[in-house]
């Protein structure tokens, strides 16, 4: 496999649309660098066999290739309809409570006494993605009487929304602990929290996950967007999910947010992925609107590290030419000259030797016109510093930790390899010459600016920088 030729990394879901080998294969082939995989869907023995396939296609070609394993996390849903279902018009009186007895057109069972213990009187509650609104007119500790704002069908185990509540419940449900241990048993690179509302959350996701794998927080709650420079500084990556962000907010506040959330993650050095209904079309159809098109365009431009497809890839009709349309997407906003002039914008640093030696080398490497930045890394932290200035030149990321080359397939400009450990100075600048030659990013008669930290193997030891010519 040659490099890819974008900076943006693509994200693709996986599920019956995606799961044989040799769809997964040609989904790589399209483009894919980092698969999710879904634990709201399938088994473990499902997912066993996606990890085995996608080690498998990497071992293959010889390229890391990220696994993200994304948790459920404690989705709140009705229960069941006498008929499956009823109709509710707007205007209508509708009570929810703790009760058992099967749902019908005047009340519905709701099983999470941990929303009744938050409501008010005011407070409204989105039914099935806020297809249907109700507001709390009078409530106590296990029930709520409602008005209906806007009528639709209820039905069996359809999600609940509670846009302005923080609830007292945990990210991490039971059924996510066993699926994350058995995703880090499986060697998952990262671990995803869904509905994650404070800092908290992913403090308790942190001492589940350890150093195991990344931990990526989803923003699908507007409580953890009023605190998201603590929740970017205990997480190790973020996702903007606009699917259920946008249920819980105005659709027009939902840009601004990505826009900002980009923003915060590039100042703090942590990859961000832009997700949901990107090219949503591509479900059933094989080509995106315009309006898509540009959606994507758009979070490339404005300096996602990843852009994801979910349902296209998962059950929709067009698997591999949504891949490969967001991956045509993406190198064409690279090859606009706006491009790099629009996220190389100032950025703030911390007075360490390491994020001084990272800027450096992005300016050394452009004022000279160098192929590429080399960054030895062990953690990873090296080159997310590298990413972080946007470089106009790939990076090219070595690591003797197989885990950490996997994890950074997830960052933006990094071609991950994985090496043996380097023996001294003269080692480091050979094994960085010959993997830029062998990797295609750099030719005979070019040079490259190789970063790395002494002692070697030094986790966030960046204090080396180094030019070096591509012999003939």
């Amino acid at each position: 496999m040659m490099r890819r030729q974008r900076s943006a990394k693509i994200v693709a879901t996986l599920g019956p649309a995606s799961a044989s080998p040799e769809r997964l294969r040609a989904l790589f082939d399209a483009g894919v660098d980092v698969f999710r995989c879904n634990f709201s869907h399938g088994t473990h023995d499902d997912h066993r066999k996606l990890f085995a396939a996608i080690r498998s296609i990497e071992h293959d070609n010889k390229r890391p290739i990220g696994i993200l394993a994304d948790l459920q996390g404690p989705k709140l849903r009705l229960g069941n309809f006498a008929d499956g279902h009823a109709a509710l018009a707007a205007g209508a009186a509708f009570r929810l409570d703790l009760s058992e007895n099967l749902g019908d057109a005047h009340r519905a069972p709701l099983p999470h006494p941990e929303v009744f213990r938050v409501l008010q009187p005011g407070n409204e509650l989105l039914i099935d993605d806020g297809k249907v609104r109700l507001k709390v007119v009078d409530c106590g500790p296990d029930f709520a009487e409602t008005e209906c704002l806007v009528g639709g069908t209820l039905s069996n185990h359809k999600g609940v929304n509670v846009p302005h509540c923080v609830l007292p419940i945990s990210a991490v449900t039971d059924k996510d602990r066993a699926d994350l241990a058995f995703a880090l048993e499986n060697g998952a690179d990262w671990i995803a929290l869904s509905f994650v509302q404070r800092p908290e959350d992913v403090a308790e996701g942190r001492k589940l996950v350890g150093d195991a794998a990344g931990l990526m927080v989803k923003l699908e709650k507007p409580s953890a967007i009023r605190r998201l420079q603590e929740i970017i500084d205990l997480a190790d990556a973020l996702m903007v999910a606009r699917g259920d962000l946008g249920v819980e907010m105005p659709p027009e506040d939902v840009p601004t947010v990505q826009k900002q959330v980009i923003h915060a993650c590039r100042l703090a050095g942590k990859p961000v992925i832009v997700a949901t209904q990107m090219l949503e079309s591509m479900i059933h159809a094989p080509t995106p609107t315009r309006a898509e098109a540009s959606d994507v365009a758009t979070a490339v431009y404005e300096g996602a590290d990843a852009v994801m497809l979910s349902a296209e890839t998962a059950v929709g009709d067009y698997p591999i030419e949504a891949v490969t349309m967001m991956d045509r997407i993406a190198r064409r906003v690279q090859e606009d000259p706006l491009y790099f002039v629009s996220i190389q914008t100032a950025m703030e640093h911390e007075h360490t030797d390491p994020d001084a030696i990272s800027a450096a080398a992005c300016q050394v490497a452009a004022t000279v016109g160098a192929a590429a930045i080399v960054s030895y890394t062990t953690s990873g932290a090296t080159a997310l510093r590298a990413a972080r200035e946007r470089p106009g030149v790939p990076i090219l990321v070595m690591s003797s930790s197989v885990s950490t080359a996997r994890r950074l397939a997830l960052l933006w400009g990094a071609h991950c390899i994985h090496h043996a450990d380097v023996k001294n100075f003269a080692d480091m600048v050979q094994k960085a010459v010959r993997a830029a030659q062998h990797e295609d990013i750099a030719r005979a008669g070019q040079r490259i600016v190789i970063t790395a930290g002494v002692p070697f193997g030094t986790p966030g030891a960046t204090n080396i920088l180094r030019i070096a010519w591509v012999d003939r």
